[in-house]
Order: C-alpha cells, then sequence, then structure tokens
C-alpha cells in the first residue's frame, strides 16, 4: 500500500524542501556578501599597512644618508624634523623641534642629506625657524667646484630656485657646473653643496650674467634635517 501512495507523499514534501533549499542560498548568498565585505575591508587595511611600510622605509633610507652626511661634519650635529611649513607667499621658511634648550641659535646652518638648507633666523626655547636657501633674503657665499669661481647666493622668491648675484659675463660657468659654500662668512661649513646650475644668460644689455641655480637640498620634501654646529671664531 505505501507504493502507490509514495508520489503523493513526495509532492506533499516538495515544497518544504524547496522552502528550505531556498533558506539555504539566501543564508549562504548572504554569508558570500559579508564574507566579501570582510576581505574588501582586510584588503584596504593590508594596503594601508604596505604603504605605512614603503613611507618607513624609505624615511630609513633617508635617515641613513643623512646620518652619513653628519659623519662628515667636524663638531657636533643634531638631527630635528619639520614641524610646519610657512604658507605666506614668497616666504620659504620651516619650523623645527628643536630649540635653545638643545642649543640651537640663531645663525645656525642647517643641512639634509644631499645639501644646504638654510640657517636659523629664530630659536625659540622649544622650536626654531629656519630661513630656506630659496628664500629672496637668503645669501650664501659659494664657490665653483670646478674651478673656484666665487659668488653670492640668493633665493627667487618666482622660481622658487637660487640665484648667482652680481657675476661677470666674462666669468667661467657653465651649466651642470655645482656650487658648495665656500666657508667664508662664518655661518656654513665649507664645501657642503649648495646648487647646480641650470640656465647661464648672457645678455648684451646686461651688466652682469643671469645664473639660476637647482637648490641640492630637497627643500619641498625633507621631514628631518641636520643642525650644525659651526663657528670659525667659536
Amino acid at each position: 500500500m505505501s507504493l502507490p501512495i509514495a508520489p503523493f507523499q513526495y509532492m506533499v514534501g516538495l515544497p518544504a524542501k524547496f522552502v528550505d533549499n531556498v533558506k539555504i542560498m539566501f543564508i549562504t548568498h548572504d554569508n558570500l556578501i559579508k564574507e566579501n565585505l570582510r576581505l574588501k575591508a582586510d584588503q584596504l587595511v593590508l594596503r594601508a599597512q604596505l604603504q605605512r611600510l614603503l613611507a618607513i622605509e624609505s624615511e630609513n633610507n633617508y635617515l641613513k644618508a643623512l646620518l652619513q652626511s653628519s659623519r662628515q661634519v667636524k663638531g657636533k650635529t643634531l638631527i630635528a624634523e619639520l614641524l610646519a611649513v610657512t604658507s605666506e607667499p614668497f616666504v620659504n621658511q620651516v619650523i623645527l623641534d628643536k630649540g635653545a634648550k638643545d642649543g640651537v641659535y640663531v645663525g645656525q646652518p642647517v643641512l639634509d642629506a644631499s645639501g644646504v638648507m638654510g640657517q636659523v633666523t629664530q630659536a625659540g626655547p622649544i622650536t626654531s625657524r629656519v630661513l630656506l636657501v630659496n628664500d629672496p633674503r637668503s645669501g650664501i657665499a659659494v664657490q665653483n667646484a670646478r674651478n673656484g669661481v666665487r659668488a653670492i647666493a640668493t633665493g627667487d622668491s618666482y622660481s622658487g630656485k637660487v640665484k648667482l648675484m652680481y657675476v661677470p659675463k666674462t666669468a667661467d660657468i657653465r651649466e651642470s657646473d655645482v656650487f658648495v659654500t665656500s666657508g667664508l662668512g662664518d655661518h656654513y661649513p665649507e664645501g657642503y653643496p649648495v646648487g647646480k646650475v641650470l640656465k647661464v644668460e648672457k645678455d648684451p644689455t646686461h651688466q652682469f650674467a643671469t645664473i639660476y641655480l637647482q637648490p641640492s637640498a630637497h627643500l619641498d620634501s625633507s621631514r628631518q634635517v641636520l643642525l650644525v654646529w659651526y663657528q670659525k671664531n667659536a
């Protein structure tokens, strides 16, 4: 007797099985969506961690270069970090996290791993203000590393570069020449890169040549700098 009624029992149970299958399908779909969202979140976290690791690696490499640069300086040095950048137009200054309590003084030279950054113009108790070499109020005694020609380098507010002042048109200065600190003026140690010649213009209507340098220091990207205790009369 069970054989004839088996198809009817199967038909009666079919809707319940269908409902159960649909429930399982929706539950599986929800689980897949949740897992997908979790995996995307994990992926974002891992990407952020990777970017942070890359930044730390870059910073470590820069610090190694900065420490290597500090070994070439005779006398005391101290690594400082940038706290802020002045946002005023045509003013190129930065704020450091070291001040008078650390021995920082007005006129102190500031370097990075590649060259001269500038000098301290204000020394507060815990912070200090640095005038960068591309500020128009800056002035550095420099000389050509190739032939020793001396000049004064000052900042150019419009281009953000460094230019040489009052250089005769007959001076032997070429593009790609490197100018370094001459050591004159009792502010900067001798022999540190200031900039490479980008352009030399000799206008017949002007008495002096127009010469622009690309600063050697990474003025727009350096986060750590080197404070140097250097005074000839000290």
